[in-house]
């Protein structure tokens, strides 16, 4: 069964290692008279390019696995530094003003995850109100 999900996870990065890093570092913009535009592209996926990934992954024989899985960890390593290096004031900003208001969704928001943070959050915050936000503005910040 873990081998099933991890097959599948990787030929689900693998199908889309490309077009999302893709995506995400390619952006067209288009100068108009009065404004200019930017356009991104959309990712659709189905059963059934799921399934064509999967059986094109499973026909690799183990030297072109150990490529792919090798070019999946790189492709990840890059999106994980793009996605730290984004627009990080903004966020912060935004972050700590969320953390005042509702301290629980500041962290989840943060972390884009349920984990020991959020639940200490929710716990600090259940009670009483200021515990939860001095905490939310630590890992915000």
């Amino acid at each position: 069964m873990k081998k099933t999900i991890f097959l599948s996870t990787v030929a689900m990065a693998l199908l889309l290692s490309v077009n999302v890093f893709a995506s995400a570092t390619e952006t067209t913009t288009e100068k108009d008279a009065k404004s200019s535009s930017t356009e991104t592209k959309e990712v659709k996926i189905d059963d059934a390019v799921v399934q064509d990934a999967m059986l094109q992954f499973k026909s690799l024989s183990r030297v072109e696995k150990k490529e792919k899985y090798a070019e999946v960890k790189k492709l990840m390593k890059e999106y994980k530094a793009q996605k730290a290096a984004g627009d990080a004031s903004t966020n912060t900003v935004l972050l700590a003003i969320l953390a005042i208001i509702l301290p629980p969704l500041a962290v989840y928001l943060h972390e884009n995850a349920v984990n020991g943070k959020f639940w200490l959050s929710i716990l600090l915050t259940l009670l009483f109100w200021i515990p939860g936000v001095i905490y939310a503005l630590i890992v915000v910040l």
